[in-house]
């Protein structure tokens, strides 16, 4: 197939219907050709969701990314008909007319339920629709399905495999999401990231994930984590269409137009200390490539407190999950995964004081960064967007450290496609700006991809 790309697997199923290892070919993408094909009228939206049902058909059992809709099919050709009256001249048509988009399951979306990956009841997870999947809806977007996610955006695991190897996580929380856009089933998908879920995801599967500067994109009708900690972020295949997602999604969004080369920092110390040793030669890798294509690279010492920075942070959001739970946690306990139960548990002990000096130290960290930005010149961070590839199994989704501070300080993270392993599997270059400097940060991460390829 022109434009495929080729992914492990072998023909061998298991006990539960998945096949691992062996190549298979997927069709790229592009949100940003399919959402013109369709305004345009070059593709109709039908054809176009035949095609992505044909992958879903191939490759869904396999990859197990969305979470099953009996009728599914029947739902999405009513709507897609729907908008087709309703957009009948070209020229009306909104930005992203036809597109279907999948939609992590802790998003409310009107007409489907919500589970949050876990086995709690369904009507005590119900809720108005998401602000960010209306924004996506009037902009045209069709919802393709909900989308696997850990159990409440935490560390559980669902079923859901890795596209370039099904042996292999595809990281977590946003697990569905990320998986689902690397297939190929949809061109664009929401996600949600407290540590690292949509950065390192994104790295895994070989994918563009974007976490906007906290509060960028709304929360509301999202079940939270953590108030004080939760992104929605977004799944592409192609930088152009995440500048147009980003564009519908983010509030008061001003295109940054022409934008000069970015001086860039790479944080060195005991933060990068936490890669692999995969990680950190592919890495220098990364910079020594970004070099070559004329981009000045400062090399500074930050997070030297690393570890106590990940204590706050995890303390924060474990304190913030246990007030979300605690009343489902009265009584339906013996329905959470042991490892959720723990942290949710964790939580109840840490002290008012302690949730204050977490809150805080968000800000304190964001000034910190700042600081050393405007005294060094440094307009933006590359590091590596996870301590390694994806690794093999799917009883973890992998660790977040290279995310967590980032997240911490609340800046806006876009995830590059960078190289390949030996093996064949994704790594990704973990690019970081300003708050509030999203804009130029996905102009930046253009050039910076095409450096890299």
């Amino acid at each position: 197939m022109e434009n495929g790309r080729a992914f492990r697997r072998n023909d061998a199923r298991t006990e539960n219907g998945t096949r691992e290892g062996g190549p298979v070919t997927v069709e790229q993408t592009s949100l940003a050709d399919v959402a013109a094909s369709l305004r345009d009228g070059d593709r109709e939206i039908p054809a176009y969701l035949d095609e992505c049902y044909e992958r879903m058909d191939a490759h869904e059992p396999d990859v197990r990314a969305f979470v099953p809709e009996p009728k599914r099919r029947e739902r999405l050709d009513a709507e897609a008909a729907a908008m087709a009256d309703r957009y009948p001249d070209p020229v009306d048509r909104p930005p992203l007319y036809g597109v279907p988009v999948g939609v992590k399951d802790i998003f409310h979306v009107d007409g489907l339920p919500t589970r949050g990956g876990s086995d709690l009841p369904r009507g005590k997870l119900a809720g108005p629709q998401s602000e960010a999947v209306t924004a996506l809806r009037e902009a045209g977007a069709l919802v393709m399905g909900k989308t696997v996610t850990t159990e409440f955006a935490y560390f559980e695991p669902g079923p859901t495999r890795n596209p370039h190897d099904t042996d292999h996580t595809p990281g977590g929380s946003s697990s569905g999401s990320a998986a689902a856009v690397a297939a190929g089933m949809c061109p664009i998908a929401l996600g949600t990231q407290t540590i690292g879920s949509v950065v390192r995801p994104a790295a895994f599967c070989g994918v563009v994930g974007y976490k906007p500067s906290f509060g960028r994109i709304p929360t509301g009708g999202v079940l939270p984590l953590s108030e004080s900690l939760d992104h929605v972020g977004i799944f592409t295949q192609d930088l152009a269409g995440m500048e147009l997602a980003a564009s519908l999604c983010c509030d008061e969004w001003d295109a940054a137009g022409d934008v000069s080369r970015p001086t860039l920092g790479v944080p060195e110390g005991p933060y990068l200390d936490q890669a692999s040793e995969t990680g950190r030669a592919h890495f220098a890798d990364h910079v020594e490539a970004l070099e070559a294509a004329g981009y000045e690279v400062r090399r500074v010492d930050v997070f030297g407190d690393i570890e106590a920075l990940n204590e706050r942070h995890v303390d924060l959001m474990a304190a913030e999950a246990a007030l979300v739970h605690h009343e489902w946690l009265e009584t339906l306990e013996d329905r959470y995964a042991e490892s959720t139960l723990e942290m949710l548990c964790d939580g109840r002990s840490v002290t008012a004081e302690e949730l204050a000096a977490g809150r805080h130290s968000r800000t304190d960290l964001r000034a910190e960064l700042e600081t050393v930005m405007d005294d060094r010149a440094i307009d933006a961070w590359v590091s590596p967007a996870a301590p390694g590839p994806a690794p093999e199994g799917i009883d973890s989704t992998g660790d977040p450290a290279m995310n967590l501070p980032w997240t911490h300080a609340g800046v806006p993270a876009v995830t590059l496609p960078a190289s390949e392993s030996t093996e064949g599997l994704p790594l990704g270059l973990q690019c970081t700006a300003r708050f509030g400097d999203d804009e130029r940060l996905l102009a930046w991460a253009d050039g910076m991809a095409t450096a890299l390829d």
